[in-house]
């Protein structure tokens, strides 16, 4: 997955209203600056320019929209764990993963396992496409296990606020 980096200390450096902006954006990116501002006590134009400032900060990194998948029939989600042989078969791993659609998130992780993906496809059977073609078909992939989710207790892309963080 694409790998990003920040200033340490990024979130620190902003003030309660960036704070305040973030955190409503990331609840409903479709409030208007003018919406925004009178709930900050800012004006539409001052709201503009933080969010600017927000983007090029990387604080911000898309406004997007977010779908059910089921909605799309994509009624299958599995957890794959992928243990990867060496440096040179990861880096061809982590390039074929960032290129297939129903792969969500891709994580290096620690532990036996070398990396775990978030996978969506329709059915048992297109996981197995999937296998065959994307996983099976690479070289130095040692192993695989598979963790499909039958329910979703809590499934969210709401970041905690930094006081919640740290209460944590």
């Amino acid at each position: 997955m694409r790998k990003i980096t920040h200033e340490a200390g990024t979130m620190a450096a902003l003030d309660e209203i960036d704070r305040n902006i973030v955190a409503m954006m990331q609840l409903d990116a479709t409030l208007a600056y003018a919406d925004l501002g009178e709930r900050v006590g800012l004006s539409a134009s001052t709201i503009n320019d933080r969010l600017k400032r927000l983007r090029a900060k990387g604080v911000i990194r898309r406004v997007s929209a977010e779908i059910d998948p089921h909605a799309l029939g994509l009624d299958l989600m599995i957890f794959v764990l992928v243990e990867v042989a060496g440096r040179a078969e990861e880096l061809a791993f982590v390039a074929a993963m960032q290129a297939i659609p129903a792969v969500l998130e891709c994580h290096h992780i620690a532990g036996e396992f070398s990396y775990l993906l978030k996978v969506r496809v329709a059915s048992t059977a297109a996981y197995e496409t999937f296998l065959d073609r994307h996983l099976k078909a690479l070289t130095g992939i040692r192993r695989t296990q598979s963790l499909i989710a039958l329910s979703s207790a809590k499934d969210s892309r709401v970041l905690p606020s930094i006081a919640s963080a740290e209460g944590a």
